[in-house]
């Protein structure tokens, strides 16, 4: 399979995965508080495969569950700027420990900010019922992450694999460094 072949089956498969963990909500104690398998999941594969794959398989994630009838325009637009904050902050700083952990909080915050302003909704109460999953999301994104980091190292994927190199201050291809 060449190249361009891979890049587009591994889109659509991390589509298909942001699209179907989307729909898998661990119950909160509180009605509302439930947590949303994706945004861990969704840190992992923008960690591991960089900004540019994560939005494009996140942009057709959003079509595919909206086409599907499990999200609203307002789920959709809540998530792309979750995706485009914690994005841009992984791909700004890097993959490492603080920053992979942190960066799905900071999403969240940012799309309850959009969606207080959008519904009228005051913006204490979105954070507050967004809590338990933000807490989810801080303890388990970096271990998701390195999960899906050491499953990808031994398929035929491996040369997709991104890594922040502190040394250049770039993204490089991590095939370079197991060669």
């Amino acid at each position: 399979m060449n190249n361009k072949t891979r890049e587009i089956t591994l889109v659509a498969l991390l589509s298909v995965i942001i699209a179907i963990s989307g729909t898998f909500k661990l119950p909160g104690i509180i009605p509302g508080t439930e947590f949303q398998m994706s945004a861990p999941i969704a840190i992992g594969i923008c960690s591991t495969f960089g900004f540019k794959r994560y939005i494009s398989a996140g942009i057709i994630a959003s079509m595919i569950n909206l086409i599907m009838g499990t999200h609203t325009i307002l789920n959709v637009i809540v998530a792309m700027i979750f995706r485009v904050v914690a994005g841009s902050l992984i791909g700004i700083l890097g993959s490492n420990i603080i920053v992979v952990s942190t960066a799905g909080i900071v999403g969240t915050a940012v799309g309850r900010v959009v969606m207080a302003s959008i519904t009228g909704t005051p913006f204490k109460a979105l954070i507050l019922s967004a809590l338990p999953g933000m807490i989810y999301t801080l303890l388990s994104s970096y271990f998701i992450y390195k999960t899906i980091e050491k499953i990808v190292k031994v398929t035929p994927y491996k040369s997709f694999i991104k890594k922040y190199d502190k040394k250049e201050n770039a993204v490089v291809n991590i095939k370079e460094e197991l060669v």
